[in-house]
């Protein structure tokens, strides 16, 4: 299957890696930048395009791999008819791309990705989507090859999947990022936090139920060491206000 890659941002290296290493045909990378799309292009041996004039007719499958607010754009400027496109985003519905395209679904990595960190694709859960039973198959064997974990799941439950990853990922590394503070104020680096992260993030997953290992202060509702915590914040008025309704959410979570 030949395969045309739009966009060359982490996702994209990642994707278009693993698809090559399964054997897929990767013909053709187009990005905006053309540093950016000669050097993904390089590393796949395919040619590169900075013109959506110039995308490649010729391939199987296009996958759409830009930023969510670029995706109208870059499909305003796109003409495929017949061939089948996708895109990677958790949070866009399939129906952007109705009424302009016959063949179209959703191929959703849930992962974050940067280029230069390796990642084991196979364990990366994948969400599929398609318009039509036959383009569905197309993308589950186009999947399984790089993933042993595909599942299908519509626009209105992928958003649903996005959301807890904003707050599983997302959120939760916005509260390394204050511990960081934290801990310098106090001389400290942030790797003495690790062994507690991991330990955390292990026995959330392996219990799969996050609220049962929950513990600290507030799962205490251990009042004396709560509030010597947010007097000792009264310098960060933001971070105190954060801390007192992260607790409160604690302690609505295990006492209701």
């Amino acid at each position: 299957m030949k395969v045309v890659m739009i966009g060359a941002g982490n996702l994209a290296v990642h994707l278009s890696e693993a698809l090559n290493e399964a054997g897929w045909d990767i013909v053709q990378v187009y990005s905006r930048s053309e540093r950016s799309a000669k050097e993904l292009a390089g590393r796949l041996g395919a040619e590169y395009t900075v013109a959506l004039s110039d995308i490649s007719q010729e391939a199987t499958l296009y996958v759409l791999s830009v930023s969510d607010d670029a995706i109208c754009e870059v499909l305003s400027g796109v003409s495929l008819p017949d061939r089948l496109i996708v895109h990677t985003a958790g949070s866009v519905p399939m129906e952007v791309f109705a009424g302009k395209f016959q063949n179209y679904g959703v191929l959703y990595p849930m992962q974050s990705f940067s280029k230069d960190c390796p990642v084991n694709f196979r364990e990366i859960p994948v969400f599929l989507e398609a318009n039509s039973p036959e383009n569905l198959q197309t993308l589950q064997s186009l999947a399984g090859k790089i993933s042993s974990k595909v599942y299908p799941l519509s626009s209105d439950k992928r958003i649903f999947l996005h959301l807890a990853g904003i707050f599983g990922s997302n959120f939760v590394n916005s509260l390394y990022v204050v511990a960081a503070q934290i801990l310098h104020e106090a001389g400290l680096g942030f790797e003495v936090l690790s062994p507690l992260l991991l330990e955390t993030a292990r026995k959330a997953v392996a219990s799969g139920c996050p609220g049962k290992v929950q513990t600290g202060p507030a799962r205490r509702n251990d009042q004396q060491v709560l509030q010597r915590h947010i007097g000792l914040l009264a310098a960060y008025p933001e971070w105190q206000k954060l801390y007192v309704q992260m607790s409160d959410c604690i302690r609505k979570q295990q006492h209701g």
